[in-house]
């Protein structure tokens, strides 16, 4: 039997509501499928431990998170009792960089049963692939002098190796999809890290020539992901621009709360963790109506990352007949609570009715 053993942190606000509901659906496969397990450990890392304890998590803890086979996060950051500066570098982005999660994957795909703002979104299914670890979101810089000749310096950092690194893993994705990958740049505008970016596009996509390639600037791709997302296949970005695109994705899917993301470590090292892109939505904490699609699709990437994509698979399909024959939450258009829709993706697991309607 294959065992996963897991480091569950449901964080802040809403996280609270649909990591459980996520833990059930893995469970509910688990037990229909067998031949596999899912062993969870909570972590109570939060805005609530920092009131607590001064600090987001124990000094040693990514000690204790490194043996895991994946982290299971569900929301970071209460901007009312922690700054999200502090929050977020104390726990997300921590945990990102300590574990060298240098990949951050988010799809987009028309979610059957959900309406997309847009008028004609046709079928589109896009997967960017976010370099994770460097580039604008570096902590290199500083401030100096006060009052108006105050100076802040943020430096953006590019190395060849990460760069490369999310490339490749772009190209390799897509000889699995459409074949074909796109680059967002913004060469005309950026003087140095941009051109970089796009040398290293041109060298990789030479690797790889029974894949179609092209470069997009990035206020034109952004716009083209409203107008026409269907022409899209894999997406690869800097840290800022991939950040920006995927939630451009998650609004044209209908919602954020329906967003799934994964942080990949590549090397073997470390685990690599799973969250949605939704935050702690502390405005709709309690009332029962968070959606959990974004948490449970998460869970779908987390198999897929086991080598479990057979399962990833019907997990989707599922999530997408439930979606299909209405029961959606109220951010996408629905009255269904969160325990009403999670029972419904766990009884058609159960059953095997996973079929999807026209």
């Amino acid at each position: 039997m294959k065992k996963y053993k897991i480091a569950s942190i449901p964080g802040d606000g809403i996280g609270r509501e649909v990591v459980p509901a996520a833990i059930d659906v893995l469970h509910t496969i688990a037990d229909v499928h067998g031949g596999l397990k899912f062993q969870f450990e909570e972590f109570p890392y939060s805005c609530n431990y920092y009131l607590e304890h001064g600090k987001m998590m124990d000094d040693d803890g990514l000690e204790k998170l490194k043996n895991f086979d994946s982290i299971f996060l569900g929301a970071v950051g209460d901007a009312t009792l922690v700054s999200d500066h502090i929050s977020l570098w104390g726990l997300l982005i921590k945990i990102r960089r300590e574990f060298e999660q240098v990949i951050n994957l988010r799809p987009a795909k028309l979610v059957k049963g959900v309406r997309s703002p847009l008028v004609n979104p046709k079928d589109f299914d896009i997967m960017v692939v976010r370099e994770n670890s460097e580039g604008e979101y570096s902590s290199v810089g500083g401030r100096i002098y006060q009052g108006e000749d105050e100076i802040a310096i943020q430096n953006a950092i590019f190395s060849r190796k990460g760069t490369e690194r999310a490339m490749r893993f772009a190209f390799e994705l897509a000889a699995k999809r459409k074949k074909h990958v796109t680059s967002a740049t913004k060469s005309n505008g950026i003087f140095h890290s941009m051109p970089f970016w796009d040398e290293i596009f041109k060298e990789v996509a030479a690797e790889y020539p029974d894949i179609k390639s092209d470069s997009q600037h990035i206020d034109a791709l952004s716009a083209f992901f409203i107008t026409h997302p269907d022409k899209f296949d894999v997406v690869v970005a800097s840290n800022l621009f991939g950040d920006i695109l995927t939630d451009l994705g998650a609004a044209i899917m209908g919602s954020i709360g329906i967003a799934p993301a994964a942080n990949i470590n590549v090397n073997g090292k470390y685990p690599s963790m799973f969250e949605p892109v939704h935050g702690s939505a502390p405005d709709i904490v309690g009332k029962g109506i968070s959606n959990p699609i974004g948490q449970i699709w998460t869970a779908k990437m987390m198999l897929d990352h086991f080598g479990e994509e057979e399962l990833g698979q019907e997990l989707l399909n599922t999530i997408e007949a439930v979606t299909n024959d209405g029961f959606l939450t109220p951010d996408i258009g629905g009255k269904h609570t969160t325990a009403e829709v999670t029972e419904q993706i766990i009884g058609r697991l159960k059953s095997g009715k996973v079929a999807i309607g026209n």
